[in-house]
């Protein structure tokens, strides 16, 4: 099943939505969040105790092909990496490029209604 996902320009209401997500029973494992800059992924994901894409989630050839890739390809192959087609993960990183986070819910059963 495709992840469900939700952009934001606003850190403040994502981490809300973060919060009622996990009051729904939503697993933290099932929460990512994405953005085009690192520190601000990793400061949302800490405050939100939710996950980031990273090596657990990747493909090892992908893992050390993202170390020689722009910041725009690594973006894409995590996306493709977490559940997204290609041409899908092209739209996200555009909409990443424009400075909103991604959240991101690999069990979108319940994340559906909520988001």
């Amino acid at each position: 099943m495709k992840p469900t996902v939700r952009e934001y320009t606003n850190d403040e209401k994502l981490m809300e939505d973060v919060k009622r997500l996990k009051d729904e029973g939503i697993d933290n494992k099932d929460i990512y969040i994405l953005s085009h800059d690192d520190d601000r992924t990793d400061r949302i994901a800490k405050n939100v105790n939710a996950n980031t894409i990273g090596l657990s989630e990747q493909d090892v050839k992908n893992v050390i092909s993202n170390l020689f890739n722009k910041q725009g390809d690594e973006l894409r192959t995590k996306l493709q990496e977490i559940g997204f087609s290609e041409q899908e993960a092209e739209e996200y990183e555009e909409d990443l490029d424009e400075g909103k986070v991604l959240l991101i819910v690999t069990n979108p059963s319940k994340a559906e209604a909520l988001l």
